[in-house]
């Protein structure tokens, strides 16, 4: 039994290297920009094998590693997000309606876009009332955090970037996973379900999107 030891323990640090290289991989949330969804202190269960037969979708929460020029630190690559837009996709702001919009279909964001727990204000979809029009290229997305006034995300790397959407958008293999649960702490153990709201949006060509 002692001789196996060894061999047993080998196998399972490989087994685990695999599982966290290909298929699953915790993720500790270190800022603000996802709150109320995600808490800092929070770990987040990501899905690294899903994509490889799929593409992100609107609504969902994904892990990517970061352009460049979006980082603070260099060193801090990963970043987490919602997915709002897909390539070709057009997303807008209007500051009247206060709403974002998806291929002309106002999002309801009240379920996850930051409300402060002190007083009850939420956030609005976008930070300053900036307005905005952009189409999505292909094989990108548009990405914002549900904490719109403290977020490093698409909306304010367009506008800090001259509005080019280009630095503004992620590419799709750019995308780590998708994130499916917090695990940790336990009594905020929850799966991250993807908001109804984003079942109505219509694709780019006008007819409703075909929901996973």
């Amino acid at each position: 039994m002692w001789k196996e030891l060894p061999i047993l323990l080998a196998i399972s640090i490989v087994i685990a290297l695999i599982v966290r290289s290909f298929i699953l991989q915790s993720f500790w949330i270190p800022s603000g920009s996802m709150e109320n969804t995600l808490q800092r202190g929070d770990r987040v269960l990501v899905n690294k094998l899903v994509y490889r037969f799929t593409e992100p979708a609107r609504g969902e929460v994904i892990v990517f590693k970061a352009p460049m020029e979006w980082r603070s630190n260099p060193e801090d690559e990963d970043f987490i997000k919602r997915v709002i837009a897909v390539g070709g996709d057009t997303v807008s702001y209007s500051a009247e309606e206060e709403a974002i919009s998806v291929n002309g279909q106002p999002l309801e964001e009240t379920s996850y876009v930051y409300t402060n727990p002190d007083t009850g204000v939420t956030d609005l979809p976008s930070r300053d009332n900036f307005e905005f029009t952009v189409t999505v290229p292909d094989d990108r997305l548009w990405v914002m955090g549900d904490h719109r006034s403290a977020s490093g995300d698409s909306r304010e790397n367009y506008l800090r970037n001259g509005h080019d959407v280009a630095g503004a958008t992620i590419p799709v293999d750019a995308v780590v996973g998708h994130a499916i649960m917090i695990v940790w702490p336990l009594d905020r153990v929850t799966w991250l379900s993807t908001p109804e709201t984003f079942d109505d949006v219509p694709d780019p060509s006008g007819t409703k999107a075909t929901v996973k």
